[in-house]
C-alpha cells in the first residue's frame, strides 16, 4: 500500500502535549474553554476545534506505584474508510483520499451530509461537527505541509521522537523493529490496527488500558454489523430509486 503514515511510540511519550498544541496553531485552531478535572488531559475530548488530543490514564502499578498512559488520538485515516462510505452514498465528494498521501479529507460538501451518520461510521470516535452549520472537521494529514516536503506538525514538534511520519512500508518496519525492541521491556506491548490504517501506535499495554477506541477488532473493512445494515439499506434505497421512473413510464 503506497502513501504516507504515522507511526506513533506511546512508550517514550511524556505527556508533553507539544504535538497538540502544535496542530492547533497550524491549523489556526482557537482555543476551546476548558476546566481542571483532576488529570493531564485537557480539554476533555476532540471537538470541531480539536482535532489532537493527547488521552491520560493513570493506574497503581504491581509495586503500588502510579503507571501513566498517554494516548495522541488523532483521525487513523484509514485505507478503506468507513466515513467515506457512509459520505458517498449521499454526498458524492464530501469526503475524499489525497492521492499521494492517501489521507482522508472532509470537504464544505459534507455540510449536507447526516453528521450522525458520518460520525456512527467512524471505529474509531474521530469526525466533529460545527454546531448550526452541519461542516464537518477532523486530522487532515497536515496534507499542504506534506506536499511541499515538510512533516506533519505535531511530528514536527515532538521532543522524544513518539511521532514518527513518511512511508507507510518505511513506518511499518519500524513500527516492528520498536515492537521487538520494545517486548523486552513491556511483555504485553502491541501495535494497533497496522494493517488497516495509517495511523497506527506502538502500546506497551492492553490497548483498553489506554482508551475506548485505542484500537478495534479487525474486521473486512473496519465494518461493524450496524455500518454493514447501512451499506445494505442504502444500495436498496438506490436501487428503488433506479426502478420508480420504470414503474411510472410503465402505468
Amino acid at each position: 500500500m503506497t502513501g504516507k503514515a504515522f507511526f506513533i511510540d506511546t512508550t517514550v511519550c511524556t505527556g508533553c502535549r507539544g504535538c497538540q498544541i502544535a496542530c492547533k496553531q497550524w491549523n489556526q485552531l482557537p482555543g476551546t474553554k476548558t476546566k481542571n478535572r483532576g488529570t493531564y488531559q485537557n480539554p476533555e475530548d476532540l471537538s470541531f476545534y480539536t482535532y489532537k488530543l493527547v488521552r491520560f490514564k493513570e493506574y497503581l502499578g504491581p509495586d503500588g506505584k502510579p503507571v501513566w498512559y498517554f494516548f495522541q488520538d488523532q483521525c487513523r485515516h484509514c485505507l478503506e474508510p468507513p466515513c467515506k462510505e457512509t459520505a458517498d452514498e449521499s454526498v458524492p465528494g464530501g469526503i475524499i483520499i489525497d492521492g499521494e498521501t492517501g489521507a482522508v479529507l472532509y470537504t464544505d460538501k459534507l455540510k449536507k451530509a447526516n453528521a450522525k451518520d458520518i460520525i456512527e461510521a467512524c471505529p474509531f470516535n474521530i469526525p466533529r461537527v460545527q454546531k448550526g452549520t452541519g461542516f464537518m472537521a477532523k486530522c487532515t494529514m497536515c496534507v499542504e505541509r506534506v506536499h511541499n516536503g515538510l512533516l506533519p506538525a505535531c511530528v514536527k514538534t515532538c521532543p522524544t521522537g513518539a511521532m514518527n511520519f513518511g512511508d507507510r512500508d518505511k513506518m511499518i518496519s519500524l513500527a516492528k523493529k520498536r515492537l521487538s525492541e520494545a517486548k523486552k521491556d513491556f511483555p504485553s506491548a502491541t501495535l494497533t490496527n497496522i494493517e488497516d490504517v495509517r495511523v497506527f501506535y506502538l502500546l506497551k499495554d492492553e490497548p483498553s488500558k489506554y482508551y475506548q477506541f485505542a484500537s478495534i477488532e479487525r474486521s473486512p473493512e473496519l465494518m461493524d454489523r450496524k455500518m454493514a445494515m447501512k451499506h445494505i439499506a442504502g444500495s436498496i434505497k438506490k436501487l428503488a430509486l433506479n426502478l420508480n421512473p420504470i414503474n411510472i413510464n410503465n402505468a
